[in-house]
Parts: structure tokens; C-alpha cells; sequence
């Protein structure tokens, strides 16, 4: 149980990074003889280390801070073996998500070679496909009642990737919820996820949401968004709230790195934006762990 202005309180975290040995090499193949510790200011896990040794770490940082569980997010679609492993070597604590390109990679193959994923991450203004290509819609169609689907809209900043000189081509033309209204219509039996509140499109992953109930918003981040339209984040809570109940929302902090490890600071300013909105524990339960619980159960 973490700690919280309830009092103690459960809490599952539905955006949690996993950067495995794999995801670092991967990273490093594209700068060669760089030194990715002193250019990220990230510990690196041993190349020959285990991903289950950093899923061991990851459990003793979230039992540190009172998390029950974790989505673990493979940020290379190549890495969806590491986190797979780590949450079936750990079911009770965590799921697994992988990024994921329709475009060159098949749905049906990704869940059968990986039973550990619960979800497949779309980017589509990172590898620049709409939504409604054929290949897209067909894989979305094979994730009903085995995976949730994360679709990544607005401002997509990788600072990873800015901080090595990475540069990252997006395009802006495919990053608007709405893309996803006729889709969630056409798959009522899949669950959308739509991360950091539309990323500075808020009110259009809003209009998706009051259409559609299979759509689900996660609160992850620092929200930097908020800045640009003027809002901060007890107005966004409220928003979201009054829009779609407090049975959609998903609490999450975008954690990713150690020696950081998990980002109390947002679950801290979370929380207190929850607690002074007037929710009672068991609403707030219900954002803080219960809805993602809920949300990835396909037994």
C-alpha cells in the first residue's frame, strides 16, 4: 500500500518504461562509441545481465514506494521478448507492453511469441501510418480479448534520442484521437488506451472518450502539455472526470530510468490534485490502480 492523503491506499502504476540490456544495445548500435551513461545520465544495465534481474529491481523499487503492480513498456519493438519474460516471471506485478508498428510487424505472431504482452503500443506519427491502413486495422482486430491497445497521440517528445542527437521524424498528421472514433466503434470488444490525457490534444481524446466507453485515458507524465493550452492539473483531473467518470481514468508516471526509479513526484502531485478535487478512497482507488487491474484482465 503507498502512501497517500487517505491514508494508505493500493496503487498500480499503468506506464512504467522498461529499458532491459537489449533496449541499450539496440540504442548504442545507433551511436557507436558513444558512452550512453554519461550522455543519458542513466545507470546501463550489464549487457549480459538478465532482463529478469532489472524486472528483480523494478519489483523492490515499487515495494519500496507501496506499488502493487506495473505495466512494463518495451520501447523498441524488437525488445517485446525482455519485458514478456518479466511479467510471466512475475504475473502478480506486472504487465507487459510492447511498441508496436503495424506496418512491419504482425499482431497474431508478436502475442503468440510473447504471452507475457497484455498490450501493443501505436505509434503512428513516430512510423507515419494512419490508423485506418488495412494492416493497422487488421491487427487491432486481433487484440480483442487478448490485449489492450495503447495509441500514442499529440506531442510525442523522445528525449532519450534528443539528448544522444538521435534525430526523430514525426508526423503531426497522424497524431489526433478522433482518428481512433470509428475504430473503437467498428472493435467494442478492444481496449484503448490513450496515454498522457491526448498529449496536448486533450480535448479531442475527450470528445473520443464521451463516445466511446472502450476508451480509457492514462495520466502518466509531467504533463508539460498543460503549459501550452493554460491548464493545470486539478482543471484536466475535473475535465476528465466530468467526461468520462473515474472508471476510465488510469494513473500512470511514465518512470523509466534508474537511479530515478519510480517518479514519486507525479504519484505525490497526482494524488493531492485527487484529494483536494473532494474523491473519496474508494473513487480514487479505483484511478490509482484499480481501473488498469480491470482494464488488462482478459481470463
Amino acid at each position: 500500500m503507498a502512501e497517500s492523503p487517505w491514508g494508505p491506499i493500493a496503487v498500480s502504476d499503468a506506464h512504467v518504461h522498461f529499458f532491459s540490456p537489449k533496449f541499450f544495445q539496440l540504442l548504442g548500435a545507433q551511436k557507436p562509441g558513444v558512452d550512453l551513461a554519461s550522455a543519458l545520465g542513466w545507470e546501463i544495465p550489464d549487457p549480459v545481465e538478465p532482463s529478469l534481474q532489472l524486472g528483480n529491481r523494478w519489483i523492490a523499487e515499487l515495494s519500496q514506494h507501496g506499488v502493487d503492480r506495473a505495466v512494463l513498456i518495451a520501447s523498441h519493438q524488437a525488445d517485446a521478448g525482455s519485458v514478456s519474460a518479466v511479467a510471466l516471471a512475475h504475473p502478480t506485478r506486472f504487465y507487459g507492453f510492447t511498441m508496436f508498428d503495424p506496418m512491419h510487424q504482425d499482431a497474431a505472431a508478436v502475442l503468440n511469441e510473447n504471452p507475457g504482452i497484455r498490450g501493443l503500443c501505436l505509434f503512428p506519427a513516430l512510423h507515419r501510418y494512419s490508423l485506418h491502413d488495412p494492416k493497422c486495422t487488421d491487427a487491432i482486430r486481433q487484440c480483442a480479448g487478448r490485449a489492450a491497445v495503447f495509441v500514442h497521440c499529440g506531442i510525442l517528445s523522445l528525449g532519450f534520442r534528443r539528448k544522444l542527437g538521435l534525430p526523430t521524424i514525426i508526423d503531426p498528421r497522424y497524431s489526433n484521437p478522433l482518428e481512433l472514433e470509428s475504430l473503437a466503434h467498428a472493435n467494442p470488444d478492444v481496449r484503448f488506451i490513450i496515454p498522457h490525457f491526448g498529449a496536448g490534444l486533450f480535448r479531442e481524446a475527450l470528445m473520443l472518450a464521451s463516445q466511446c466507453p472502450n476508451v480509457y485515458l492514462d495520466t502518466s507524465s509531467s504533463n508539460s502539455w498543460m503549459k501550452i493550452e493554460g491548464l493545470d492539473l486539478r482543471t484536466v483531473l475535473h475535465r476528465a472526470m466530468d467526461t468520462l467518470g473515474y472508471k476510465r481514468l488510469l494513473f500512470g508516471t511514465d518512470s523509466s530510468y534508474f537511479p530515478r526509479g519510480w517518479n514519486i513526484p507525479v504519484f505525490e502531485e497526482q494524488a493531492k490534485a485527487l484529494y483536494e478535487l473532494g474523491l473519496g478512497k474508494e473513487e480514487a482507488e479505483f484511478i490509482l490502480g484499480g481501473n488498469l487491474v480491470r482494464v488488462l484482465d482478459f481470463s
